[in-house]
């Protein structure tokens, strides 16, 4: 599905309205223009029609002493002339007609002159061509007299009432073309300016995902004032929501806590396994962390937070090569060297120490991390040399308490809680062959800070 933006929406509709318009204006100014040059055509040939009339005896015959042809129909220019028919006979000056087309002309009352009382009737325009093949515009006017029907036609060259409008056909159209233009670019401009408001609220809501902001500046046009207030009132809801999620685990980690220090005592007086002592001691790290977690956020709930990778990185590539350091991995950073994310530091320094112990505990030689940035988010890949994950495994190695491997250490919650702590982020985990070192490729995607 093709998703068009709402700045060209709007501008592909006053575009597609403005041409229609455009072309509407042409179409009626064109119109305009035909009818006055074809009036004052129709004004010339009805006037040669009406000395024709009046030359014309009740008898039916023309009286040539009254017949005062105007300029052109006496035969001194081409493409003019006239023709009077009765059952008297036929006369005819100027051009001769040929293939007359006229539409039937209704008889109506005329004036009464002193003789036989006259009707007439003045037909719709019609066409026909001269002896020369010239297309003429033809007037035609019948009269009813005694004798009977006289029937006066007049014509003149059709080039008189086209010239002027292929004359006018292309400065019209280098008008209306550059006046659409113009309309187009004020259109673009307005909408430019008129959306200036969204693309600010889209950049503001960027600053707080990433932590640069806490709310919405209510600084707003009326139209986006009630969307801004609605957001903000969305940030301290959740916020609220997020502080209240976090006390409770506060709480829970708190009343955990001295029931998980008595069963250490008790298993430690029963001569319990030590394997049941480690996963206590585990536990009560788990429980330690998390209330560490809730006081620290208690103070900020629902702000976000910016975190350099750099630092944490090297810290933590400090105390991997000091836990490690039998093992003799070579440790690689080869990230960005200016890389931030909108992630909490200690929960970025839990999600990557999990990472990265696992990658050293599994490598043989070399780990290596790296980052690359896509659109709001980043990617850390961290890469070891180790027997790797087989590919149908790798999806329930995420599943928490899973261990694919029971030689080492370990109770298979680490890659759950870095997936789980990414997620609350709006991030992700993903694991994949490494290309590069040819063991594991994690790739944690957290939201960027940039």
């Amino acid at each position: 599905m093709i998703r068009i933006s709402l700045h060209m929406r709007l501008l592909l509709i006053a575009c597609i309205t403005g041409l229609a318009a455009l072309i509407f204006a042409g179409l009626a100014i064109a119109d305009v223009m035909q009818g006055m040059v074809r009036h004052n055509l129709d004004e010339r040939l009805d006037a040669q029609i009406s000395i024709l009339e009046r030359a014309v005896n009740d008898d039916g015959k023309l009286d040539n002493a009254r017949l005062i042809p105007l300029r052109g129909f006496n035969g001194s220019m081409p493409g003019w002339g006239w023709q009077v028919s009765s059952a008297q006979g036929t006369w005819k000056g100027g051009e001769q007609i040929r293939g007359i087309k006229m539409r039937t002309a209704n008889l109506r009352e005329g004036q009464n002159r002193g003789r036989h009382h006259r009707r007439s009737a003045i037909g719709k325009p019609g066409s026909a061509h001269s002896q020369s093949g010239m297309a003429l515009f033809v007037r035609e006017r019948v009269v009813q007299i005694g004798a009977g029907p006289v029937r006066i036609i007049a014509a003149g060259p059709r080039r008189i009432a086209e010239k002027p409008l292929r004359e006018a056909a292309m400065p019209l159209l280098s008008t209306l073309v550059l006046l659409g233009a113009a309309l187009a670019l004020a259109t673009w401009a307005q909408l430019r300016f008129g959306l200036k408001p969204l693309w600010g609220l889209r950049a503001a809501i960027a600053d707080i995902r990433k932590g640069k902001a806490h709310q919405l500046s209510e600084d707003q046009p009326k139209e986006l004032l009630p969307l801004a207030q609605e957001v903000n009132a969305l940030i301290d809801q959740n916020a609220a929501g997020l502080d209240h999620a976090r006390a409770h685990v506060a709480n829970l980690a708190h009343g955990l806590k001295t029931p998980l220090a008595t069963l250490s005592l008790l298993l430690v007086r029963e001569g319990a396994s030590a394997e049941a002592c480690a996963l206590v001691t585990q536990l009560d790290k788990r429980i330690a962390h998390h209330l560490r977690r809730a006081r620290s956020a208690s103070a900020g709930a629902g702000e976000r937070v910016r975190s350099q990778l750099g630092p944490i990185i090297a810290d933590l590539f400090l105390a991997m090569g000091h836990v490690h350091a039998d093992r003799h991995i070579t440790l690689l950073d080869k990230s960005a060297s200016d890389a931030s994310i909108a992630v909490d530091r200690e929960d970025m320094d839990e999600m990557l120490g999990n990472l990265l112990d696992n990658a050293c505990r599994h490598a043989c030689t070399a780990v290596m991390i790296t980052t690359e940035t896509d659109g709001q988010k980043l990617h850390i890949l961290i890469e070891d040399d180790g027997p790797g994950i087989a590919e149908d495994q790798l999806a329930a190695a995420l599943n928490p308490g899973t261990r694919l491997d029971e030689s080492g250490t370990g109770y298979g919650f680490g890659l759950g809680i870095v997936r789980e702590l990414a997620e609350l982020y709006g991030g992700s985990l993903a694991l994949e062959p490494s290309l590069s070192l040819g063991g594991l490729k994690v790739t944690l995607i957290l939201p960027s800070a940039h």
